[in-house]
Protein backbone atom coordinates (compact mmCIF):
# COMPACT_ATOMS: atom_id res chain seq x y z
CA UNK A 1 0.00 0.00 0.00
CA UNK A 2 2.67 2.36 1.23
CA UNK A 3 4.41 1.53 -2.00
CA UNK A 4 2.10 2.32 -4.43
CA UNK A 5 0.84 5.76 -2.38
CA UNK A 6 4.90 6.35 -3.80
CA UNK A 7 4.20 5.80 -7.48
CA UNK A 8 1.02 8.16 -7.01
CA UNK A 9 2.63 10.56 -5.50
CA UNK A 10 5.31 10.65 -7.81
CA UNK A 11 2.90 10.06 -11.07
CA UNK A 12 1.72 13.57 -9.48
CA UNK A 13 4.53 15.75 -9.03
CA UNK A 14 6.37 14.77 -12.12
CA UNK A 15 3.11 15.80 -14.02
CA UNK A 16 3.02 19.07 -11.44
CA UNK A 17 6.74 19.91 -12.16
CA UNK A 18 5.99 19.18 -16.14
CA UNK A 19 3.44 22.15 -15.78
CA UNK A 20 5.60 24.44 -13.91
CA UNK A 21 8.26 23.83 -16.34
CA UNK A 22 5.71 25.16 -18.75
CA UNK A 23 4.31 28.25 -16.66
CA UNK A 24 8.14 29.30 -16.04
CA UNK A 25 7.95 28.93 -19.75
CA UNK A 26 5.02 31.39 -20.29
CA UNK A 27 6.25 33.73 -17.55
CA UNK A 28 9.59 34.05 -19.55
CA UNK A 29 7.68 34.70 -22.54
CA UNK A 30 5.39 37.46 -21.10
CA UNK A 31 8.43 39.31 -19.82
CA UNK A 32 9.97 39.51 -23.17
CA UNK A 33 6.88 40.28 -24.71
CA UNK A 34 6.80 43.29 -22.47
CA UNK A 35 10.56 44.01 -23.41
CA UNK A 36 9.59 43.60 -27.44
CA UNK A 37 6.30 45.29 -27.57
CA UNK A 38 5.98 48.42 -29.91
CA UNK A 39 1.94 48.32 -30.66
CA UNK A 40 -0.29 48.93 -27.57
CA UNK A 41 -0.10 50.68 -24.09
CA UNK A 42 2.49 48.53 -22.32
CA UNK A 43 5.05 49.84 -25.09
CA UNK A 44 3.98 53.39 -23.82
CA UNK A 45 4.51 52.57 -20.28
CA UNK A 46 7.89 50.86 -20.64
CA UNK A 47 9.15 53.41 -22.85
CA UNK A 48 8.70 55.93 -20.34
CA UNK A 49 9.02 54.27 -17.05
CA UNK A 50 12.05 52.55 -15.76
CA UNK A 51 10.14 50.78 -13.54
CA UNK A 52 7.84 49.03 -15.53
CA UNK A 53 11.58 47.59 -17.50
CA UNK A 54 12.35 46.71 -13.96
CA UNK A 55 8.96 44.39 -14.09
CA UNK A 56 9.68 42.63 -17.41
CA UNK A 57 13.04 41.81 -16.44
CA UNK A 58 11.80 40.35 -13.15
CA UNK A 59 9.31 38.40 -15.10
CA UNK A 60 12.43 36.84 -17.44
CA UNK A 61 14.34 36.03 -14.29
CA UNK A 62 11.52 34.46 -12.50
CA UNK A 63 10.30 32.89 -15.57
CA UNK A 64 13.78 31.20 -16.07
CA UNK A 65 14.31 30.25 -12.60
CA UNK A 66 10.69 28.33 -12.92
CA UNK A 67 11.83 26.83 -15.65
CA UNK A 68 14.55 25.23 -14.01
CA UNK A 69 13.26 24.86 -11.14
CA UNK A 70 10.60 22.75 -12.98
CA UNK A 71 13.63 20.45 -14.75
CA UNK A 72 14.98 20.02 -11.22
CA UNK A 73 11.45 18.92 -9.60
CA UNK A 74 11.39 16.41 -12.60
CA UNK A 75 14.43 14.79 -12.22
CA UNK A 76 14.47 14.34 -8.54
CA UNK A 77 11.12 12.88 -8.75
CA UNK A 78 12.18 10.78 -11.39
CA UNK A 79 15.36 9.57 -10.12
CA UNK A 80 14.50 9.78 -6.49
CA UNK A 81 17.39 12.03 -5.50
CA UNK A 82 16.19 14.05 -2.02
CA UNK A 83 18.92 16.29 -2.75
CA UNK A 84 17.11 17.54 -5.53
CA UNK A 85 14.28 17.82 -4.25
CA UNK A 86 15.31 19.59 -1.15
CA UNK A 87 16.78 22.50 -3.52
CA UNK A 88 13.45 22.16 -5.28
CA UNK A 89 11.43 22.82 -2.20
CA UNK A 90 13.50 25.79 -1.09
CA UNK A 91 13.56 27.54 -4.52
CA UNK A 92 9.57 27.01 -4.47
CA UNK A 93 8.87 28.28 -1.20
CA UNK A 94 11.47 31.67 -2.01
CA UNK A 95 9.37 32.10 -5.01
CA UNK A 96 5.97 32.09 -3.17
CA UNK A 97 7.46 34.14 -0.61
CA UNK A 98 8.48 36.67 -3.15
CA UNK A 99 5.37 36.85 -5.06
CA UNK A 100 3.14 37.17 -1.76
CA UNK A 101 5.55 39.93 -1.42
CA UNK A 102 5.39 41.79 -4.60
CA UNK A 103 1.31 41.73 -4.53
CA UNK A 104 1.28 43.28 -1.08
CA UNK A 105 3.98 45.87 -2.06
CA UNK A 106 1.60 46.32 -5.26
CA UNK A 107 -1.22 46.67 -3.56
CA UNK A 108 0.01 49.38 -0.76
CA UNK A 109 1.84 51.61 -3.59
CA UNK A 110 -1.38 50.85 -6.11
CA UNK A 111 -1.98 55.02 -5.86
CA UNK A 112 1.60 55.83 -6.61
CA UNK A 113 1.58 53.26 -10.06
CA UNK A 114 -1.70 55.37 -11.05
CA UNK A 115 0.00 58.77 -10.41
CA UNK A 116 2.88 57.54 -12.50
CA UNK A 117 1.11 56.52 -15.61
CA UNK A 118 -1.12 59.39 -15.46
CA UNK A 119 1.92 61.99 -15.68
CA UNK A 120 3.97 59.93 -18.28
CA UNK A 121 0.57 59.80 -20.54
CA UNK A 122 -0.13 63.57 -19.94
CA UNK A 123 3.57 64.25 -21.03
CA UNK A 124 3.78 62.38 -23.66
CA UNK A 125 0.64 63.74 -25.13
CA UNK A 126 1.77 67.20 -24.42
CA UNK A 127 5.07 66.70 -26.38
CA UNK A 128 3.48 64.98 -29.48
CA UNK A 129 5.20 66.04 -33.16
CA UNK A 130 3.36 65.60 -36.25
CA UNK A 131 5.48 63.50 -38.27
CA UNK A 132 7.72 62.44 -36.18
CA UNK A 133 9.10 59.34 -36.60
CA UNK A 134 8.78 58.33 -33.17
CA UNK A 135 7.83 54.79 -31.65
CA UNK A 136 6.24 55.27 -28.33
CA UNK A 137 4.35 58.25 -30.13
CA UNK A 138 3.06 55.14 -32.44
CA UNK A 139 2.26 53.06 -29.81
CA UNK A 140 -0.19 55.96 -27.74
CA UNK A 141 -1.89 56.45 -31.60
CA UNK A 142 -2.52 52.51 -31.75
CA UNK A 143 -3.90 52.50 -28.37
CA UNK A 144 -6.28 55.24 -28.48
CA UNK A 145 -7.56 53.79 -32.06
CA UNK A 146 -7.95 50.43 -30.96
CA UNK A 147 -9.48 50.97 -27.35
CA UNK A 148 -11.70 54.01 -28.99
CA UNK A 149 -10.51 56.75 -26.37
CA UNK A 150 -9.18 59.85 -26.64
CA UNK A 151 -6.59 61.60 -24.31
CA UNK A 152 -6.17 60.52 -20.40
CA UNK A 153 -8.97 62.13 -18.75
CA UNK A 154 -10.77 63.35 -21.82
CA UNK A 155 -9.89 64.64 -25.29
CA UNK A 156 -9.21 68.05 -23.82
CA UNK A 157 -5.95 66.99 -22.55
CA UNK A 158 -4.90 67.26 -26.44
CA UNK A 159 -5.44 70.66 -25.55
CA UNK A 160 -1.86 71.30 -23.84
CA UNK A 161 -0.21 70.41 -27.11
CA UNK A 162 1.08 73.89 -28.50
CA UNK A 163 1.63 72.45 -31.74
CA UNK A 164 -2.07 71.01 -32.69
CA UNK A 165 -3.72 74.12 -30.49
CA UNK A 166 -1.81 76.62 -32.98
CA UNK A 167 -3.19 75.62 -36.04
CA UNK A 168 -5.63 77.95 -37.87
CA UNK A 169 -7.34 75.42 -39.09
CA UNK A 170 -9.67 72.33 -37.22
CA UNK A 171 -7.35 70.23 -36.57
CA UNK A 172 -7.35 67.03 -34.10
CA UNK A 173 -4.92 63.48 -33.53
CA UNK A 174 -6.16 60.92 -36.34
CA UNK A 175 -5.48 58.33 -33.96
CA UNK A 176 -8.90 59.53 -32.28
CA UNK A 177 -11.35 59.83 -35.39
CA UNK A 178 -14.44 58.33 -34.86
CA UNK A 179 -13.92 55.19 -37.03
CA UNK A 180 -17.01 54.03 -39.11
CA UNK A 181 -15.45 50.58 -40.43
CA UNK A 182 -12.20 48.21 -40.36
CA UNK A 183 -9.47 51.42 -40.68
CA UNK A 184 -5.57 50.37 -40.68
CA UNK A 185 -5.16 51.09 -36.99
CA UNK A 186 -1.31 51.19 -37.57
CA UNK A 187 -1.85 53.97 -39.92
CA UNK A 188 -3.96 56.69 -38.15
CA UNK A 189 -0.98 59.13 -36.36
CA UNK A 190 0.21 62.57 -36.54
CA UNK A 191 -2.56 65.39 -37.01
CA UNK A 192 -5.68 65.62 -39.49
CA UNK A 193 -7.63 68.54 -40.60
CA UNK A 194 -11.20 68.68 -40.73
CA UNK A 195 -12.03 70.05 -44.52
CA UNK A 196 -13.64 73.74 -44.38
CA UNK A 197 -14.69 75.92 -47.11
CA UNK A 198 -15.56 78.82 -44.55
CA UNK A 199 -11.90 80.61 -42.78
CA UNK A 200 -11.49 79.34 -39.13
CA UNK A 201 -10.24 81.83 -36.74
CA UNK A 202 -8.37 78.68 -34.21
CA UNK A 203 -8.60 74.93 -33.89
CA UNK A 204 -11.76 74.86 -31.60
CA UNK A 205 -11.88 71.25 -30.23
CA UNK A 206 -15.66 71.47 -30.12
CA UNK A 207 -15.63 70.46 -33.96
CA UNK A 208 -13.14 67.47 -33.17
CA UNK A 209 -15.18 64.47 -34.94
CA UNK A 210 -13.25 62.65 -32.40
CA UNK A 211 -13.55 60.11 -29.02
CA UNK A 212 -14.68 62.23 -26.15
CA UNK A 213 -14.18 59.39 -23.61
CA UNK A 214 -10.28 59.73 -22.07
CA UNK A 215 -8.53 56.01 -22.30
CA UNK A 216 -8.02 56.44 -18.08
CA UNK A 217 -12.16 55.55 -17.60
CA UNK A 218 -11.32 52.45 -20.52
CA UNK A 219 -8.11 51.24 -18.75
CA UNK A 220 -9.88 51.30 -15.56
CA UNK A 221 -12.80 49.56 -16.75
CA UNK A 222 -10.79 47.02 -18.20
CA UNK A 223 -9.04 46.11 -15.05
CA UNK A 224 -12.32 45.80 -13.19
CA UNK A 225 -13.98 43.48 -15.78
CA UNK A 226 -10.90 41.44 -15.64
CA UNK A 227 -10.00 41.43 -11.67
CA UNK A 228 -11.64 38.36 -10.85
CA UNK A 229 -9.81 36.42 -13.49
CA UNK A 230 -6.35 38.01 -12.32
CA UNK A 231 -7.18 37.33 -9.00
CA UNK A 232 -8.05 33.33 -9.63
CA UNK A 233 -4.84 33.12 -11.64
CA UNK A 234 -2.72 34.11 -8.49
CA UNK A 235 -4.73 32.14 -6.28
CA UNK A 236 -4.37 29.08 -8.51
CA UNK A 237 -0.45 29.65 -9.11
CA UNK A 238 -0.18 29.98 -5.52
CA UNK A 239 -2.11 26.46 -4.57
CA UNK A 240 -0.14 24.56 -7.41
CA UNK A 241 3.34 25.97 -5.91
CA UNK A 242 1.99 25.24 -2.11
CA UNK A 243 0.71 21.51 -3.91
CA UNK A 244 3.92 21.24 -5.17
CA UNK A 245 5.90 21.69 -1.83
CA UNK A 246 3.48 19.24 -0.05
CA UNK A 247 4.30 16.38 -2.60
CA UNK A 248 7.83 16.84 -2.56
CA UNK A 249 7.59 16.76 1.10
CA UNK A 250 5.82 13.27 1.26
CA UNK A 251 7.98 11.89 -1.73
CA UNK A 252 11.10 12.90 0.64
CA UNK A 253 9.77 11.72 3.79
CA UNK A 254 9.47 8.22 1.67
CA UNK A 255 13.25 8.00 -0.01
CA UNK A 256 15.28 6.66 2.56
CA UNK A 257 18.39 5.93 0.38
CA UNK A 258 19.86 7.38 -2.45
CA UNK A 259 21.38 6.54 -5.71
CA UNK A 260 23.28 9.24 -7.07
CA UNK A 261 24.50 6.73 -9.41
CA UNK A 262 20.71 7.18 -11.34
CA UNK A 263 21.68 10.96 -11.99
CA UNK A 264 21.98 11.80 -15.76
CA UNK A 265 26.16 12.69 -15.92
CA UNK A 266 26.62 14.92 -18.63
Amino acid sequence: MGSACVKVTKYFLFLFNLLFFILGAVILGFGVWILADRSSFISVLQTSSGGLKVVAYVFVSVGAVTMLMGFLGCLGTVREVRCLLGLYITFLLLIFVAQVTAGVLLYFNMGKVKQQMSDIVIQLIRDYRDNKDDSLQEAWDYVQAQVQCCGWQSSYNWTDNAELMNRTNVTFPCSCKKSQGDDNLLERKGFCEVPSNTSQSGNNPELWPVYTEGCMKKVQEWLQENLGVILGVCVGIAVIELLGVLLSVCLCRHIHSEDYSKVPKY
